[in-house]
């Protein structure tokens, strides 16, 4: 499957078979390719928490509006932002970067973000939004299908998974087996409401 075919193809699917699991190395994998979505700086501020205890997939459920793919779905992925991912060890993020590119942009790191608590937050979402569609669409190609949430006690969560105070949850995906096809996609608005050239 091309990209442009499983951009068409991938759909929010609801209803998962409870009983497929994937394997580790299907996990991986598209752990491995969700790793290879941008971030500003290269600082790969997303966190991933994959979600596999059954007990602990029942109580997130309970403070997600008690949707059950969150439960059903093959693997539950919560996207995680570090919110100061910025300052911790920003040299890594370059270290294989000619010397010239490494003195210039591993200052810049923290001039950009350093007593900017909005952009280290928005960074993260936007991180996490582009890894999130990396993972739905590896998905698609993989044969699998997913379904982006955002439909979660965001604080209830966080308590559950011990997610550190410098961390924000940004929202799930979770990938499996679809039990039946989503709906047929309730409506597209016109390409020139959307698109605009130069200035609205």
């Amino acid at each position: 499957m091309n990209v442009t075919e499983a951009i068409a193809k991938r759909r929010a699917v609801k209803a998962f078979d409870p009983h497929h699991r994937m394997t580790e190395q299907e996990i991986a994998k598209l752990m491995s390719l969700a790793m290879l979505s941008p971030t500003a700086f290269n600082i790969q501020n997303w966190r991933f928490v994959l979600v596999t205890d059954p007990v602990l997939r029942q109580q997130i459920r309970t403070v997600s509006w008690n949707q059950a793919q969150v439960e059903e779905a093959s693997l539950l992925i919560i996207l995680t932002a570090d919110l100061n991912s910025w300052a911790k060890q920003p040299e890594r993020y370059w270290a294989n970067a000619p010397k010239p590119v490494r003195d210039y942009l591993v200052p810049a790191i923290g001039n950009y973000y350093k007593d900017h608590a909005q952009v280290q937050r928005d960074e993260g979402m936007r991180s996490c939004g582009m890894a999130a569609q990396t993972i739905m669409l590896a998905a698609k190609e993989m044969g699998y299908d997913t379904c982006p949430m955002d439909g979660f006690d965001f604080d209830a969560v966080a308590k559950l998974i011990n997610l550190p105070a410098d961390h924000v949850p940004a929202m799930f995906v979770v990938v499996g087996k679809a039990l039946q096809p989503a709906r047929e996609r309730g409506g597209q608005l016109d390409f020139d409401e959307v698109v605009i050239y130069n200035k609205f």
